[in-house]
């Protein structure tokens, strides 16, 4: 459910858009997308965990706003995003 610090640097690294960069909106919609997968193919083995699917939605909600936000200061930014992550909208 949670990831890794290795597949975490792994993603700063892949969404990045300078050096040090490592809290743009691109690199905090790869995390959560990343931990958003992990939680959706546990509540497929567990379909009663109530408290993970409460977070799983607190996850998607912030992923959203991150996405809302991209999408209106530079569209080209949320358009390449969507399509490198497979989000569909």
């Amino acid at each position: 459910m949670t990831i890794t610090r290795e597949r975490k640097q792994e993603l700063i690294g892949e969404f990045r858009r300078s050096g040090d960069d490592t809290g743009s909106p691109e690199v905090q919609i790869a995390i959560l997308t990343t931990r958003i997968n992990g939680l959706t193919e546990h509540l497929r083995a567990h379909k009663k965990d109530y408290a993970c699917r409460r977070g799983l939605l607190m996850l998607v909600s912030r992923r959203r706003r991150l996405l809302d936000y991209l999408k209106k200061i530079d569209p080209q930014r949320y358009l390449d995003i969507i399509r490198r992550l497979d989000i569909r909208k």
